[in-house]
């Protein structure tokens, strides 16, 4: 499609939860609601289209060994876009993508900066390793190069213990996250267990990664306070292999992450029925692959979150969320095309028809 043509994209189109329309025009890359005068270079496509989907922890310039160079940046980032995600929150990369931002074919990123870890608490050549009287700065540091979010690692194992634990100090977590906001900057953390939990919600974090440590007694202090989840149950689904692979050295660490899995879906649901805001992400770019959105939506379904909402999780809520626009008057289209409408099977989105990404089809 030429740069001039004008797209009609036709069918149903799900603006929102409550907003179903029958078409909607791209002209000049952006979305319009009212035909264009005099427009004759028209592509039709037809089908149930959604906005862009979002994927709100993935990392992208990330592998299970550390930063990648440029191509394999490149065809992570062609694997999200292939698969329907067009927005991507990257939740911590070692690698400098700023040249993504320059290429109108591949999905926009929201950036964490690099993950903030204790020393020696956390995945080899994957983050900054201090310890807690350089959190402020090293905070402060990744707000300025991030998009708006800051990553901590909230727990870890500890050879110690042989167990995972929290990372941080009360009063180090309280005065990092106090800087990140004064700088404009949401700060998240990846927690796995449970102790690390109350300190960081009632040191102002805005959002949890994982959070399977969540229980009877943290939900509701999450609620409480608008602290957003982003489950990764793609990911957790590893548990059992990470627990066997580190059985032999921490006995009692495998033994938790067993607990942890076990009860992913029932710790998910009870957040959601408890008001916690649970958001759509994979964790693509560690130990798994990129363009697994699809199967997070389906697993969040799973775990009893009704399917409208798992939708929200990944296109109008997280978006809202997130400060980026959905299928708005004037937005940039950025969009996706279904056979069918997932909101009576979420499993349609494993299979986009067609993807548009900043006006020109591509997919």
């Amino acid at each position: 499609m030429s740069d001039h043509a004008v797209l009609h994209v036709k069918g149903r189109v799900l603006v929102g939860p409550d907003d179903v329309r029958d078409e909607l025009w791209v002209v000049g890359g952006r979305i319009a609601y009212a035909p264009p005068a005099g427009a004759r270079d028209i592509r039709t496509v037809e089908g149930w289209a959604l906005p862009g989907l979002v994927d709100a922890h993935c990392h992208v310039g990330l592998d299970r060994h550390g930063p990648v160079p440029d191509d394999v940046s490149e065809k992570q980032a062609l694997a999200d876009r292939e698969a329907g995600t067009l927005l991507v929150r990257d939740a911590g990369s070692p690698s400098d993508t700023r040249w993504i931002d320059g290429r109108d074919d591949l999905p926009k990123i929201i950036r964490a900066g690099r993950h903030i870890a204790r020393t020696r608490r956390y995945i080899r050549n994957y983050a900054h390793e201090i310890e807690p009287e350089d959190l402020v700065a090293y905070v402060a540091q990744e707000a300025r190069r991030g998009d708006g979010w800051v990553k901590l690692v909230g727990d870890w194992i500890d050879r110690g213990t042989g167990d995972l634990s929290a990372c941080w100090p009360p009063d180090a977590v309280r005065a990092a996250i106090a800087e990140a906001h004064r700088l404009g900057a949401r700060v998240t953390a990846h927690c796995f267990a449970e102790d690390s939990l109350r300190d960081l919600v009632e040191a102002g974090i805005d959002c949890v990664e994982h959070a399977t440590g969540l229980t009877e007694d943290t939900i509701p202090l999450f609620a409480e306070r608008g602290v957003a989840i982003v489950p990764t149950l793609v990911n957790i689904a590893l548990f059992p292999q990470f627990a066997a692979d580190g059985e032999a050295k921490f006995p009692r660490w495998s033994a938790h992450m067993r607990r942890l899995h076990e009860r992913r879906y029932d710790t998910v649901r009870a957040a959601y029925d408890a008001g916690v805001p649970v958001y759509v992400g994979t964790d693509a770019g560690g130990s798994l692959a990129h363009g697994l959105v699809a199967g997070e939506v389906a697993e969040l379904v799973t775990a009893g979150i009704p399917p409208l909402d798992a939708l929200s999780a990944t296109t109008w809520g997280a978006r809202r969320w997130l400060g980026r626009p959905g299928l708005d008057e004037g937005a940039p289209a950025d969009l996706v095309v279904y056979e069918g409408d997932p909101r009576a099977d979420v499993r349609v989105l494993a299979a986009p028809r067609r993807v548009v990404l900043n006006g020109r089809v591509i997919g």
